[in-house]
């Protein structure tokens, strides 16, 4: 005698609910993921993901910011005139005066030095499904400024009948244009572009970090 066991199809609805329960399930691991921020939530969800998850702190924004050490953020180049004399307090200048007059070509630098940065600095805000920062830049200053040497010449050196011309007049004239293209830059207003691009390549840096809401003053 053969005995024959019907096992039967099964339908298609099984199939389906199976493919249902496993979409559904796979976005709540989602979300429970994405909301997950610090905590027991935190450590369950990096337990079931297999991967730790990334969560920035306010002493980890310090150190990722003070590794910008001296964000130099804006250049400035400039171009003056610059006068050096010396007169002699008894003869007049055709006889013992000394003058130079040079054009100078420069660059002042500036930005924000990072390193000053302190802990109240920055303030991190846990929102419903959102992280915001604020953080608080020291102020903007001027690092360099320098003379082009292969853009700066002299242009006119006058000389008195008895005095030889002085070695040291033109260093000297050289420092003082130096100060000029420093003053310069200040009242163009190099500290406040300084800052203006300080504050984006900061708010870049923060938001690629995962932060939704930066505020960067």
């Amino acid at each position: 005698m053969t005995t024959q066991y019907d096992y039967g199809r099964r339908g298609p609805g099984m199939f389906s609910g199976l493919v249902l329960a496993l979409v559904l399930g796979a976005v709540v691991l989602g979300m429970f993921v994405h909301h997950a921020r610090q905590g027991f939530p935190g450590k369950l969800a990096s337990m079931i993901t297999g991967r730790p998850l990334n969560v920035v702190s306010a002493p980890m924004v310090i150190e990722k910011v003070q590794r910008l050490s001296r964000l130099e953020s804006v250049v400035y180049s400039l171009d003056t005139v610059v006068e050096g004399d010396k007169s002699s307090p008894v003869l007049p200048d055709a006889l013992a005066g000394d003058r130079i007059l040079m054009i100078v070509h420069g660059q002042t630098i500036a930005g924000v030095d990072m390193g000053q940065m302190k802990p109240e600095d920055v303030q991190i805000t846990e929102g419903a499904g959102d992280r915001s920062i604020k953080l608080t830049l020291p102020p903007s200053q001027v690092f360099l400024t320098t003379i082009d040497n292969a853009h700066t010449r002299v242009y006119a050196r006058d000389t008195g009948l008895f005095v030889a011309a002085d070695p040291n007049l033109e260093s000297q004239t050289r420092a003082k244009a130096q100060q000029q293209l420093q003053t310069a830059a200040l009242s163009d207003g190099i500290l406040d572009a300084a800052s203006k691009n300080a504050r984006s390549t900061v708010t870049a840096m923060l938001e690629g970090l995962g932060f939704e809401h930066v505020e960067v003053k």
